[in-house]
């Protein structure tokens, strides 16, 4: 049996690929401020025509793409080792309503995003839970992306078993 190289792992091609932490955070925070477009159009609908399921299937989405944006901030803060607030500003970003990309090119402006994965297999040595947990993610990332869309995908049943915020309407 042939062992993977460090050319072959899957690692490797995550390093390889164009998934950096600054393509991935551009990514979702343009993802988040269409899906506040969608979600805002949806309830013009909702009160001006009466078409209310607009508001559930973009709401939805939405909301999906809103805790995986918070749980990429996380991430993407961790690697970049930014400060306290800068990371509450990142997940505070998704609470305002188009606020990610204005944050994310803020934060790219001042070279707070880099184009590698600094805890990735051959990178820095990861110190706490946090950094463990991320190396780990970064060796394994199919892994890590299944571990992903399984922890949104719970968040979201939770959130949707608790209801919408002040109740249905």
């Amino acid at each position: 049996m042939v062992s993977p190289t460090p050319e072959t792992s899957s690692a490797s091609v995550l390093n390889r690929s164009k998934l950096s932490p600054k393509r991935l955070y551009g990514f979702l925070a343009a993802a988040e401020m269409v899906t506040w477009a969608l979600l805002i159009i949806s309830m013009v609908l909702k009160y001006a025509a009466d078409l209310p399921a607009f508001v559930r299937v973009f709401g939805m989405v939405h909301g999906v793409v809103f805790i995986s944006y918070i749980l990429v901030t996380i991430f993407v803060w961790a690697n970049e080792r930014w400060s306290f607030v800068q990371g509450l500003l990142g997940m505070g970003s998704a609470v305002i309503p188009f606020a990610t990309l204005p944050f994310e090119r803020s934060i790219l402006r001042r070279g707070m995003l880099s184009d590698s994965w600094r805890l990735a297999p051959g990178g820095d040595d990861p110190h706490g839970i946090v950094e463990k947990l991320q190396a780990t993610a970064l060796r394994k990332p199919l892994l890590a992306a299944l571990v992903g869309i399984v922890l949104v995908a719970v968040v979201t049943s939770v959130l949707l078993v608790v209801g919408p915020p002040g109740g249905s309407k």
